[in-house]
């Protein structure tokens, strides 16, 4: 790892000739590099400025993201969950690709974020995304828990929900899109299987848009924690929280909100009341893939029987299901998985467009 990239410590950001000597060795090492000018000065207007606080730099802001962030432009963060242990390759580098295509169409800067050689990048390159892409299940999955472990042996890591929330908060980021959300499993009552990601909605202030609770955890457990937790839950334009694949769940939301600034009147009301809590936004499966989802609904059904006949619990239990459900839907089950995060993207670009115009 360049030295550029190398986080810097708190100690060097002192007052004296530190930084400033750490500064002109970055700013020559940026001349010497081939990379765009712009780049250029985007990296090391981040270095300044957190040196200049006394902060240490404990991550990389891609230019695009650092200027919309300065600019106090929409933004929208993206895990790499989904790049790495989501799909095959090409596969899942195209829907990247196109994820981030439909954020910046919807008028917001896309912000991938992952762990590269310990350090967490915000936003990723072409290349960076693609060497994610091309390693898959070779990258660790990283959660809260595992963020220090991965950065101090300097490894690659991909985000889940929880550990994208944080460094998104960290970054000043305040929109999240994801597919679906964890959330407490069935049998939990025996097996104590719950998310990170509740815990992570409890005390990092991000909003996160996702399609729900897919059906196979136990959606009403699920609410029950999060309002325990006190996480304030938003259904886009419905009165049930959605299912992943199915706009319903049984289960009615607290609340309904239907348009984006709507959302981010509620986003903006839960920062300047310093709640330090996230939202969770549920947008439901588009109408015209409703007869899809309804076969996948059916496939995860059965899947579950099955489960339960043949005795699988604890951990075996979702891999279990995730593998039957896409043999029973001969692949509709990720395509249609696709389909739905792009949907939640193009929802989150304009809740956060939305968001940036508030006063």
């Amino acid at each position: 790892m360049a030295d550029s990239d190398r986080p810097i410590e708190g100690d060097e950001c002192v007052e004296g000739g530190a930084w400033r000597r750490r500064l002109a060795n970055l700013s020559a090492q940026f001349s010497s590099a081939k990379v765009g000018v712009a780049e250029r000065a985007g990296s090391i207007t981040s270095v300044i400025s957190r040196l200049a606080t006394g902060q240490a730099a404990a991550m990389v802001v891609h230019p695009d993201v650092a200027k919309a962030l300065r600019e106090r432009r929409a933004v929208v963060a993206l895990e790499s969950t989904i790049v790495c242990h989501g799909m095959p390759y090409p596969q899942n580098l195209q829907t990247a690709n196109e994820v981030e295509d439909v954020v910046r169409d919807g008028g917001a800067v896309p912000a991938t974020i992952a762990i590269l050689e310990g350090v967490p990048h915000i936003g990723l390159t072409a290349e960076q995304l693609q060497h994610l892409a091309r390693s898959g299940a070779a990258v660790a999955k990283v959660s809260r828990r595992d963020i220090a472990a991965v950065v101090a042996r300097r490894g690659d890591g991909a985000t889940t929900v929880s550990a994208t929330m944080i460094l998104a908060a960290r970054a000043g980021i305040n929109v999240f899109v994801t597919g679906g959300i964890g959330g407490v499993h069935r049998g939990a009552e025996t097996t104590m299987d719950v998310s990170a990601d509740l815990t992570e909605l409890s005390r990092t202030p991000l909003a996160v848009v996702s399609a729900g609770v897919k059906s196979i955890l136990d959606i009403p457990r699920t609410l029950e924690v999060l309002e325990t937790l006190g996480v304030a839950v938003v259904s886009y334009g419905a009165d049930e929280f959605p299912a992943f694949f199915s706009g319903t769940s049984g289960c009615r939301a607290p609340t309904r909100l239907d348009t984006p600034q709507q959302i981010a009147a509620l986003i903006s009301a839960t920062h300047n009341l310093q709640l330090g809590s996230g939202v969770v936004i549920g947008v439901p499966i588009p109408s015209s893939s409703a007869a899809q989802g309804a076969k996948v609904e059916a496939a995860i059904s059965r899947a579950l029987a099955e489960a339960a006949k043949k005795k699988i619990q604890g951990a075996a239990t979702t891999p279990f299901l995730l593998e039957r459900i896409q043999q029973l839907t001969g692949g509709l089950s990720l395509s249609l998985n696709i389909e739905l995060v792009k949907n939640n993207a193009r929802v989150g670009a304009a809740i956060a467009v939305a968001l940036a115009t508030q006063p």
